[in-house]
């Protein structure tokens, strides 16, 4: 495990979204450049950014063209590396969204691959034999080429299938996954992976990671080939990180990634927390943490302790925070989310309660997601400080709400929740149980009941998180009586030794004596 993800706290950069400042409407290196110091100010020590390659942005970049240029409206290679260095000058660490499943129909790979005469990229992607069949299961495109075959798309049509092999072959166009084809995909991603790691990248954030061994419904084919890609990329590069985008952290873990997210989609009932008719963390008292807490601890099982699972604030895929949740219960749900084990994700925006912008016409494939992608809002000057190009040349519309909120605003408010989220993050570096590795032992998470109460456990301390985001005073069995209150929202919580008692809408961290 590299060293610095011991406390790694993410900061999110949909870099279209960011800061333009050449006021073509696009956000820039330049711009993430300018403001590393801010994201530094926020407690957060590294960065996942979102797809910067070459791409006809037809999927925000997530349908690359050339794994080894940057983007030219983004800026260079050069002003990539710039911002690798002056991570590194702050303490800072950088993830790159690798995604290593499909390309655009426009990467070279593919127009050659297009071809009925046998080249090297015949077998870069996964065709069938004939153009009348389709590959099952999966959408394809057909019909396109002089080649005889229908290809396999992993999501848009226009996001070809990179041929990793199948785990169980039923046709006889399905290769194995040692045969020359899929090995020849495997190495040039790991080519692509060195490539951005000499360059000075620590790591990346894999883009469906789960997807690349088909037919694989054990996932035991795409384990392995993480495994081989995590021995041979961590003995070149072994402080670079891997973390995956599956879902399923026994799974992930095992095939050597050092990190998971729970998603918003699948069994993890991350939705029960934020995102649902009655979240837990809604003052309205209604919801129900348990089903995660169960599944959180299954999963911890499942693992033996073996890497970390992250919880997001949310992501460029989802409604942004502040959809179901509004002004305190943002600042309970962040004092859960910069408590947890695993190294916590701010999105851009979430800090200071960016919202959700309804009614959008999809943009570059975010189509419902596009609202989650609206630019930064960073004071009161034309475009939210965002551009300076006419709002109509923006890439994605602003907020145009006017009390949307600002970093300039709240920074000039004590009490706004960028401050919490200082606070909280302060707090977090300066306790190493309360870091990604820490100890978590869940004391209550009852079904349908209020508050969720953890102990967080390291070599050195013991400290005790209650949350109860609700709109009444609850309390639970407790025997602890804390010796220091390390943080308070709201009222803090009273001990007698026997229970505890939450205030409404409040959140704490208590240490403990150490036994």
């Amino acid at each position: 495990m590299p060293q610095w993800l011991n406390n790694a706290c993410f900061y999110e950069i949909y870099p279209q979204s960011f800061l333009d400042t050449n006021a073509d409407g696009i956000g820039d290196f330049a711009g993430i450049l300018e403001k590393l110091d801010y994201i530094r100010s926020l407690g957060c020590n590294a960065i996942w950014l979102n797809p910067c390659f070459c791409s006809p942005f037809l999927d925000a970049g997530y349908d690359v063209s050339d794994y080894y240029t940057a983007a030219p409206r983004y800026g260079t290679n050069a002003d990539l590396k710039r911002i690798f260095e002056e991570s590194h000058k702050r303490g800072m660490h950088v993830l790159l969204d690798l995604v290593p499943g499909h390309t655009s129909v426009e990467h070279p790979w593919f127009r050659q691959s297009m071809q009925a005469e046998k080249n090297p990229y015949t077998d870069r992607y996964i065709w069938t034999d004939d153009v009348w069949e389709a590959p099952e299961g999966m959408a394809s495109l057909r019909g396109i080429s002089s080649r005889n075959g229908a290809c396999a798309v992993n999501f848009f049509s226009h996001q070809p299938a990179l041929n990793y092999g199948y785990y169980q072959r039923e046709k006889p166009w399905q290769q194995a996954t040692d045969a020359p084809g899929p090995r020849a995909t495997l190495a040039e991603m790991m080519n692509v992976m060195r490539f951005w790691l000499s360059m000075g990248c620590d790591g990346f954030r894999v883009d469906m990671a789960a997807s690349l061994v088909k037919n694989d419904p054990e996932s035991k084919g795409t384990m392995a080939l993480w495994q081989e890609v995590r021995e041979a990329i961590s003995k070149e590069f072994p402080e670079a990180a891997l973390i995956s985008e599956w879902g399923e952290p026994d799974k992930s873990l095992a095939g050597g990634f050092h990190m998971d997210f729970l998603l918003h989609f699948g069994p993890s009932h991350y939705n029960d927390l934020f995102r649902c008719d009655e979240p837990f963390f809604s003052s309205r008292g209604r919801g129900d943490a348990s089903q995660f807490v169960k599944t959180y601890q299954a999963n911890r099982e499942k693992t033996g302790g073996k890497g970390l699972m992250c919880i997001p604030s949310g992501n460029h895929d989802m409604h942004r925070l502040a959809y179901y949740l509004r002004g305190d219960e943002l600042k309970v749900a962040f004092a859960f989310l910069l408590s947890m084990p695993g190294a916590p994700f701010l999105y851009y925006g979430d800090e200071i309660g960016m919202r959700y912008v309804d009614g959008l016409t999809s943009v570059e494939g975010g189509f419902a997601r596009t609202g989650s992608r609206s630019p930064m809002q960073w004071d009161s000057t034309t475009n939210a400080g965002f551009s300076a190009a006419p709002k109509e040349k923006l890439y994605i519309p602003m907020d145009e709400s006017e009390d949307r909120p600002t970093v300039q605003a709240q920074l000039a408010d004590e009490n706004s929740l960028l401050h919490e989220v200082q606070r909280l993050t302060a707090i977090r570096q300066s306790h190493e149980a309360l870091q990604s590795n820490g100890e978590i032992t869940f004391l209550y998470a009852e079904e349908n009941a209020y508050p969720l109460a953890y102990l967080r456990s390291g070599e050195r301390e013991d400290i005790l998180v209650i949350l109860n985001p609700s709109d009444r005073e609850v309390s639970f069995p407790c025997a602890y009586l804390p010796e220091k209150t390390l943080y308070a929202f709201g009222a803090e919580a009273a001990f007698d030794g026997k229970t505890a008692v939450t205030a409404p809408c409040s959140a704490g961290y208590y240490l403990l004596p150490k036994a």
